[in-house]
């Protein structure tokens, strides 16, 4: 083989090397490149995974720990089972300062005394409600058979014979028998005469007569009556009967 072949086949040899250098390189580059965009694309699909991961995430921690009762961040609402125990919480605490209110009024209007009345079996529960402002519960065998009130004014009751009067100051007085049927004129005890004129329908009026004149008028409206005469006390019922004890 001559010189110049030599150098001609060493250059085909080198072009081949260098060709083929060239080329492994490119493969080289070209896996490179698709690891490079396939770590990528994993690496952007975890990122966004994560994100929506995170996004969905952050509203289940937060309206879980709404409804255990855990604060939520400002400008979060309230879940629906959050409203529904504050409500209860609410209506529970009404419940109670009502419950409290109904209390303090039954202690108000409970008796602060009790009075056996003149017919052994009836007694009269007592309870004050105001400046000269009594009421009393006529009670016989666990059954109120009547009530007596002051408004302003001495009350009385006949209760099938037996008088009872209630006047300003809180005081019962009670006596059996004694009345009178009116329209007429009647002695009292005390030395008061009684004139009874009927007025209407279950209304008499009667006038209290002492040495001075008429001392006092008591008249019915469908409603016994009563009042303390100088320590005589009277009833005038709604039937027109009149009747008086010292």
């Amino acid at each position: 083989m001559s010189s110049t072949t030599a150098v001609r086949t060493a250059r085909r040899r080198t072009l081949r090397l260098a060709a083929a250098a060239l080329t492994a390189a490119a493969a080289l580059t070209l896996t490179a490149c698709s690891g490079s965009d396939a770590a990528g694309a994993k690496s952007a699909g975890r990122t966004d995974s994560g994100a929506a991961a995170a996004e969905s995430g952050g509203a289940g921690p937060s309206a879980e720990a709404q409804g255990s009762g855990a604060k939520a961040s400002p400008g979060a609402k309230a879940s629906p089972d959050a409203k529904a125990k504050a409500e209860t919480e609410a209506g529970a605490a009404g419940k109670q300062s009502s419950g409290a209110q109904a209390n303090g009024a039954g202690k108000a209007a409970s008796p602060f005394r009790t009075q056996r009345l003149a017919d052994g079996i009836s007694k009269a529960e007592i309870s004050k409600l105001g400046e000269q402002h009594y009421r009393a519960k006529i009670v016989a065998r666990g059954s109120v058979l009547a009530t007596l009130e002051t408004k302003k004014a001495d009350a009385g009751l006949d209760a099938n014979d037996m008088f009872i009067t209630l006047t300003l100051d809180g005081q019962v007085h009670s006596w059996m028998g004694g009345g009178h049927q009116g329209p007429g004129t009647f002695k009292l005890a005390g030395g008061w005469t009684a004139k009874v004129t009927k007025v209407g329908e279950l209304r008499y009026r009667a006038q209290i007569i002492g040495h001075d004149g008429v001392a006092a008028t008591l008249e019915t409206n469908q409603q016994d009556t009563g009042v303390n005469a100088n320590g005589v006390y009277i009833v005038l019922s709604a039937g027109g009967v009149i009747s008086a004890h010292e």
